[in-house]
């Protein structure tokens, strides 16, 4: 096991792309749960069992160079696999008059609720990651035709740079791709 402790560079990095030129990558592939984790153990491709402990509030990002090893020529570096984040931009709806901006965030905040989608609200937006077809979110984004609310999708390795730690790990965490059953319990008996 080899325990790694900090990030070397990343290969997307002009310095590095040189350095790498014909090195075969073993990839750690992590997914968007794994990424925001600064501790863990996980093996690479090639089987290299890797104990990851980076300081606290460091998160991986996509091509951070874990192992390098210059003689060998061999490197090992992430491969993160982010989903998509739709965003709610409410910046329009922040211009109208307190009462209907706050209606539609009242309105947004339920029908977000009522989806069991988790959410990261940051200035005028709202991040929300794909937890089912991108088409079936944007149908509900567009029944619900909130005032002043538009929405887009972007991929999740955009997005990421502008969030702090707790909050990707709130957005990608949290994003299960298998839905969640509705269920709502009565825990009081009742005497028929």
């Amino acid at each position: 096991m080899i325990i790694v402790d900090a990030i070397k560079g990343n290969i997307k990095d002009p310095e590095w792309k040189t350095r790498l030129a014909g090195v075969a990558i073993d990839w750690l592939v992590l997914d968007q749960w794994e990424a925001q984790k600064n501790r863990f153990r996980k093996h690479s491709e090639g089987e290299i069992e890797l104990a990851v402990a980076l300081e606290r509030n460091t998160r991986l990002q996509d091509g951070d160079i874990l192992i390098w090893d210059e003689k060998a020529r061999s490197v090992v570096a992430a491969q993160i696999d982010l989903k998509e984040v739709m965003i709610i931009d409410l910046g329009e709806a922040a211009k109208e008059f307190p009462e209907q901006a706050l209606r539609t965030c009242f309105e947004l905040g339920h029908a977000l609720g009522n989806q069991h989608w988790s959410a990261v609200v940051k200035d005028n937006r709202v991040f929300v990651p794909l937890t089912l077809d991108r088409k079936v979110m944007s149908s509900v984004m567009r029944t619900h035709a909130f005032a002043g609310v538009r929405f887009e999708f972007a991929p999740g390795a955009e997005i990421i740079p502008y969030l702090a730690p707790h909050e990707a790990r709130r957005l990608f965490g949290g994003a299960d791709p298998t839905p969640h059953a509705h269920a709502h319990h009565d825990d009081q008996t009742h005497d028929g």
